[in-house]
Order: structure tokens, then C-alpha cells, then sequence
């Protein structure tokens, strides 16, 4: 069936999540060492990655909300060690400013553009990537957010409310991004079509895509191609 429009993921399929991540996190970690020497002292970059991981743990139901969890878990260094928790909401401030600070794929302005003039493109996330700071928003018509919607990915419910924005019935409509359960196996599941973006950077590893779908690429050009963009 003919795609009419293209609902993209971001994280590890427009930009690699962990150097930004991991930037973000040393940024903070100066911050706090400015403005709460104690936890600064008792959390280093990695002991506040595996508070963060915990406090996930512990709330399940906060799963789509990875704001949420990040903010809360920094409160909770920061009661732990003493510190004012009320500090929590300036760094984290700090965190997703420098969390926006991406370093695209070579292949992605060119790319989203020549994709762009020929589909509607819609940005699908789990993440709290903000594309007008990244400086991607001009390619695209609009997105949800597992944030903003209440839940995330696999549950096909994301994946109809971005079909229901781009109004187009999901099986015109090809979901793009690089998590096999994610993105693959979920937007399968809810009746859309299905790339896989396999970008050796991200999947060093070859592993066999699940039955059923339509492409898989290893950069947007190539999709681009496939798709007569």
C-alpha cells in the first residue's frame, strides 16, 4: 500500500542518544558540585545514571516519562545527601538544555529534506528531545511524545494518536526508527508500516528484522530512495 506520510523516531535514528547523554550528565555533575557539594561528592556521573535506572525501577507507571524520572531521581540524591531538593529543578534545567546539544548523522538534514518535500513527517518519541532546539523542527508538521501522550511505545495507542494527527489511516502511514520492539514490533502491531533504521553505529551486530517489514536502512538516503523522494 502507497505511504502518504512518515512518522520518525529520534533518538538513535536522527542523532546518537549517548554522547549527548553523557555530555549532559558531566555538565550537571560541575553544577552540582558548585551548588551541592555533598551530593556532588557521593554521586559521580555514574552513581547518578544508576540512581536515575533505580528510581525507574521503582516506578513503572512513570515509564513514559523520562523527565519525570531524571528530575526525581536528582531530588532524591540531593535529600539523600543533604543538600536542598529544590535545586533538582535548576539542574535538571541545566541537563536538558546540554541534553539538546546533538551531533545529527551525517545523513539527516539532507535527508529529513528530501523526505520532507515529499511525505508529512511527524516526529514519534519516547524521549524528551525538543526538535526546535535540536534544530529540526522545520521538517516536520508535528509529533507526540510518550510525555505528552501518557504512554510510550510499543502501545499501538501512540502509534494511532500519530496516525490520527497526521490524518492518515495507519496503514499509509511508515513509522521509521531503530528499536526492533520499540519501533519495529510496535508499529507492526498497530497496523502501520515498518523501516527499520539499522545504522551499523547504533547496531554493530547484524540481526535478522521481524517478519513483516517493509524496509530496512541504514541512513535516510537510502530510504529517501526506496520511497521515490
Amino acid at each position: 500500500m502507497n505511504v502518504l506520510a512518515l512518522t520518525l523516531d529520534l533518538d538513535d535514528t536522527l542523532w546518537p542518544i549517548w554522547p549527548a547523554i553523557a555530555r549532559a550528565e558531566v555538565v550537571l555533575h560541575d553544577w552540582l558540585a558548585s551548588h551541592a557539594p555533598a551530593t556532588a561528592a557521593r554521586y559521580d556521573t555514574v552513581a547518578l545514571r544508576g540512581l536515575r535506572d533505580a528510581v525507574a525501577a521503582q516506578h513503572p507507571e512513570w515509564s513514559h516519562d523520562l523527565t519525570r524520572i531524571r528530575l526525581e531521581s536528582l531530588r532524591e540524591a540531593l535529600r539523600r545527601c543533604g543538600d536542598d531538593p529544590a535545586l533538582a529543578d535548576a539542574g535538571f534545567a541545566l541537563f536538558f538544555e546540554e541534553r539538546q546539544r546533538v551531533d545529527l548523522f551525517p545523513d539527516v538534514l539532507t535527508g529529513l529534506e528530501r523526505l520532507a518535500t515529499r511525505f508529512p513527517l511527524f516526529a514519534l518519541t519516547n524521549g524528551n528531545a525538543d526538535l526546535q532546539r535540536v534544530g529540526l523542527a522545520r521538517f516536520f508538521r508535528g509529533g507526540v511524545t510518550a510525555r505528552g501522550f501518557g504512554v510510550g511505545k510499543p502501545d499501538p495507542r501512540i502509534f494511532s494518536e500519530a496516525c490520527r494527527l497526521a490524518g492518515v489511516p495507519p496503514a499509509q502511514v511508515l513509522h521509521v526508527g531503530d528499536d526492533l520492539l520499540l519501533d519495529v514490533h510496535g508499529a507492526l502491531g498497530a497496523g502501520l508500516q515498518a523501516a527499520w533504521m539499522a545504522r551499523p553505529e547504533v547496531h554493530p551486530e547484524p540481526v535478522e528484522a521481524p517478519q513483516g517489514t517493509h524496509h530496512v536502512v541504514a541512513d535516510l538516503h537510502t530510504l529517501a530512495q526506496r520511497l521515490g523522494a
